[in-house]
């Protein structure tokens, strides 16, 4: 089988679209060896080097020219007799010639849908007219959580037997162990505290930060936070200051130090008020750490029966789960290491498998 992917996220995306697009890559091409996968983009970068280098692994330079992702692309995989072609973060192209080729797309969220007041009115315009074109182009669709499906049904009106849900893994970091040598390194060069908890993701209104900061407000527990600032970093700033709270934000980590820092923590905290699966709460979980979610969207999904959930709007609520858990590191270990047998079926080999299936029913 020959399968071609829109590989502007791969090549382009630090988090998030491109996590996903090079991991998806990455599993397919050693659990199914045997079939090619083409990567189409303009140009490639560093990023997932060691993932092109394998040898059923191929960069192909399309054509240029502006808007050539969305009139050229597409006829580009045809010529190549791709059999699939895959677009990995909710756009398909929109032209292609008579040459058959089935057309697969993943969707990952409709927040911009569920939540407009985070996005601009053109944002959120052109954003929808891409998904529906997407939806309505495509065989088959890829949902990342049953709650984005849900999203997909409600606000696309795709037939619910267009759409399979196959969530997604995450970074091989997390799922190796560290040296002790190295956790011990990581733990020195970021001067960690002995015991703390953490916060992973992007400071911005819709993960919630402001109000993890307000629960820790009058207690000394250490806060670690890690992620790409936006303007609400600010909110959380000022209300750390004014209120003397511990709070430790870090940059310039790489992704073999942020698995080792979910492995130091005592506790990972992630009361996004919406996601459209929470990759960081898996990461969490396979690094043995215990979790504190929403109870919102797709989050129980990734965390499972034994993570502990929190009203993300309730302050006192996200602070009386924190104090448990602080203070009782027997319920922590039971439920880390109930959770680690959870996260299992996000290993890579699922996932993979799950992947080669859906392919294999677009061609059958």
């Amino acid at each position: 089988m020959k399968i071609a992917y829109d590989a502007k996220r791969f090549f382009h995306n630090t988090s998030g679209l491109g996590n996903y697009s090079r991991d998806l890559v990455r599993m397919l091409s050693q659990y199914f060896p045997e079939n090619e996968y083409l990567l189409l983009n303009k140009n490639k970068s560093e990023r997932g080097s060691e993932i092109v280098q394998r040898s059923n692994v191929r960069f192909v330079e399309t054509s240029k020219g502006r808007m050539s992702r969305q009139f050229k692309m597409g006829k580009d995989a045809q010529q190549l007799d791709a059999d699939i072609f895959h677009g990995l973060s909710g756009e398909l192209p929109l032209k292609w010639d008579g040459k058959p080729i089935k057309k697969a797309v993943t969707i990952h969220d409709l927040i911009f849908l569920r939540y407009p007041q985070y996005y601009s009115f053109f944002d959120r315009q052109i954003h929808l007219w891409k998904f529906r074109k997407a939806a309505a182009s495509a065989d088959k669709i890829i949902a990342i959580s049953e709650q984005t499906k849900r999203d997909i049904i409600q606000f696309l009106k795709v037939p619910e037997t267009k759409i399979e849900v196959i969530y997604q893994g995450c970074h091989q970091a997390f799922k190796e162990q560290q040296s002790e040598e190295f956790i011990m390194n990581t733990r020195n060069k970021f001067s960690l505290p002995k015991k703390f908890i953490l916060n992973v993701g992007t400071i911005e209104e819709r993960k919630n930060l402001l109000n993890v900061v307000k629960a820790l407000k009058g207690s000394d527990i250490p806060l670690v936070v890690i992620g790409k600032k936006t303007s609400y970093f600010k909110k959380v700033e000022r209300f750390v200051q004014q209120n003397n709270i511990r709070v430790h934000f870090l940059e310039g980590v790489s992704m073999d130090e942020l698995a080792a820092i979910y492995k130091l923590a005592q506790i990972f905290i992630y009361p996004s008020f919406f996601e459209g699966f929470g990759i960081p709460v898996i990461e969490a979980l396979f690094s043995g750490t215990v979790v504190i979610t929403s109870n919102t969207s797709c989050l129980p999904e990734a965390g499972g029966p034994d993570s502990v959930y929190v009203d993300p709007k309730n302050v006192s609520d996200i602070r009386a789960k924190i104090l448990f858990l602080w203070e009782n590191e027997a319920e922590c270990k039971r439920r880390a290491d109930k959770g680690f047998s959870f996260v299992q079926r996000f290993s890579d080999e699922t996932i993979a498998g799950q992947l080669m299936r859906f392919y294999r029913s677009l061609i059958h």
